[in-house]
């Protein structure tokens, strides 16, 4: 039985070693989680159960548990690299199965799916339709779009001006666009959209009547008035008074360029009158033409965004992270993956950074969890077991010998 007893510590040896093989193998393996081998002593049953003097007969192997410790995040600057930083796996979905993973090297296929190395798909909260936010009750495969940005017609203008408070009556009546002396002062264009994303010059120019505090302001969309001049009115502090909600509706403008009608409204509930200059202090306005995709970006938040280069940021969907009651329960499936067990418990899916789930980091990777120094170690232990078991056998042997050799 002493030869059996030195042989079980032989194969725990050789199967510490093997663990410490497989780390070391991993130690630059994206996502990886280093393993530890866990053992457990034999004894042997008599027919009363166990004697308190009993001699135990060896070793075996009880577990050989994942360590779900947080690795290293390194930064890559490629927007499809992830890392969570945190508790989760990235949720994926491969040939009809759910798997987990912790590397988030990801990249697309040709139809802009966004996918591990080895296929799996990527699983996302896809955006609610008409609303904000995700519908986090569903999952679906992530896909980066491949299109252009379509084109925004322009509805709201924004435009903040200070019109000095001491300006007096043009020289010239009445106003003409042309004629500089029949206006005080105007924005100069301002670039609107129409729905076929061309662009169209918006100008509004202000003429200062003969009442205190109040101004005329003539509206034009290329070259052409949209709509009677409309009266601004202010308090005696500068403040507008009129139009009430500070908001002026033009007349319907049809582009030449066979866009639908262009109906906009000149928010002016910004605008002040005081000091002796005029300022244009700020102007926007909600259209753009058509864009191309230029980058993808993910927030912490996990939220996937395509920006275009007409300033669009379209959010395609927001990453889904899973975690698990006893994570060392999961089943490894090689690829970097992990399936549910029992021992594992159910999965509990949700968005990153809420609850007990991490951050996503984007242009980084999580490192594997080695320590290649430590794993050195447990080589020349692992080693030193094995030798000191061999030798047991080879004196065991000589013992054996030594008895049959008594005459």
């Amino acid at each position: 039985m002493s030869f059996n007893t030195s042989l079980s510590g032989i194969n725990a040896a050789n199967a510490d070693l093997n663990v410490t093989a497989n780390n070391i193998a991993n130690v630059n393996t994206t996502g990886f989680k280093e393993s530890r081998a866990e053992f457990a002593d034999l004894f042997s049953y008599t027919t009363y159960g166990l004697s308190r003097n009993a001699i135990g007969t060896g070793v075996r192997v009880s577990n050989v548990a994942q360590q779900f410790s947080q690795g290293n995040i390194d930064p890559t600057g490629r927007s499809l690299d992830m890392a969570i930083d945190g508790e989760g796996f990235f949720t994926l979905s491969k040939n009809g199965a759910t798997v987990y993973s912790r590397a988030g090297n990801f990249q697309t296929d040709n139809q802009g799916y966004v996918i591990t190395p080895d296929g799996a798909r990527l699983q996302a909260f896809p955006p609610r339709e008409g609303a904000d936010g995700f519908d986090v009750g569903r999952l679906g495969d992530l896909q980066l779009l491949t299109t252009d940005s379509p084109p925004r017609q322009t509805g709201l203008v924004n435009v903040m001006t200070t019109l000095p408070g001491n300006a007096a009556q043009p020289t010239v009546a009445p106003f003409d666009p042309s004629e500089p002396n029949s206006y005080n002062e105007s924005t100069g264009g301002i670039t609107v959209y129409d729905s076929l994303g061309v662009s169209h010059v918006q100008t509004s120019y202000f003429v200062k009547s003969p009442n205190p505090n109040e101004w005329q302001v003539y509206n034009y969309v290329d070259g052409t008035q949209v709509g009677a001049p409309t009266t601004l009115q202010y308090s005696d502090a500068g403040t507008l008074l009129a139009p009430a909600n500070g908001r002026i509706a033009l007349d319907p403008y049809t582009p030449s360029t066979g866009a639908g009608v262009l109906n906009i409204t000149l928010d002016m509930s910004g605008s002040t009158q005081y000091g002796e200059r005029f300022h244009l202090r700020d102007t926007r306005q909600d259209g753009y033409a058509a864009g191309k995709l230029n980058e993808v970006s993910v927030s912490a938040e996990g939220v996937v965004f395509a920006r275009y280069s007409n300033g669009a940021d379209v959010a395609l969907g927001q990453v889904a992270l899973t975690t698990f009651v006893n994570p060392q329960g999961l089943q490894p499936q090689g690829n970097n993956a992990w399936a549910e067990t029992y021992t594992s418990g159910a999965p509990r899916t949700g968005a990153p950074d809420s609850s007990d789930l991490g951050q996503i980091q984007s242009g980084a990777l999580e490192s594997s969890t080695v320590d290649l120094t430590e794993q050195l170690v447990n080589m020349i232990v692992a080693q030193r077991n094995f030798q000191a078991n061999a030798q047991m056998i080879s004196t065991q042997d000589q013992v054996t010998q030594t008895v049959i050799n008594i005459r």
